[in-house]
């Protein structure tokens, strides 16, 4: 079976969002548990998780997170199989909740780099995953 690149785009997309997904789980895990958070390069993930800018709105951002790579992976998991019928502008929509969720991953980044002056790893990767899928939702 071959598929065409269209359809490999939406399965990569697939696979990043239940990436991301986890991700945002992991953290969700950590914080509800009381669990330490521990970074793999030896970032300060608890603090930075547990700052005042781990909510928006008064929704802690991993749920949001949680939210957004969900509903991204179910789209593109449907739209990989049914690829000549999901209409364009509903992936142009969906491309634009991607361009949304990468410019806040960047302001998270940046409020980690000059406001806490403190990283999380966890949060980096979740942020790579986020510009990889708004990058390949724009091709």
């Amino acid at each position: 079976m071959q598929f065409s690149d269209e359809v490999l785009i939406r399965i990569v997309i697939f696979v990043l969002a239940v990436c991301g997904f986890m991700v945002a789980k992991h953290i969700r895990r950590h914080k509800t548990t009381g669990a330490i958070l521990v970074c793999p390069i030896r970032f300060d993930c608890h603090t930075v998780v547990h700052s005042n800018y781990s909510r928006f709105f008064g929704i802690p951002v991993e749920i949001l997170g949680m939210f957004y790579y969900g509903v991204i992976a179910i789209f593109y998991f449907l739209s990989a199989f049914m690829a000549d019928t999901v209409p364009a502008a509903f992936m142009h929509f969906l491309t634009g909740v991607s361009m949304a969720a990468f410019l806040f991953s960047a302001y998270l980044l940046a409020v980690q780099i000059f406001i806490l002056k403190k990283g999380c790893s966890w949060c980096i990767v979740s942020a790579l995953i986020s510009a990889s899928i708004f990058i390949l939702a724009s091709i």
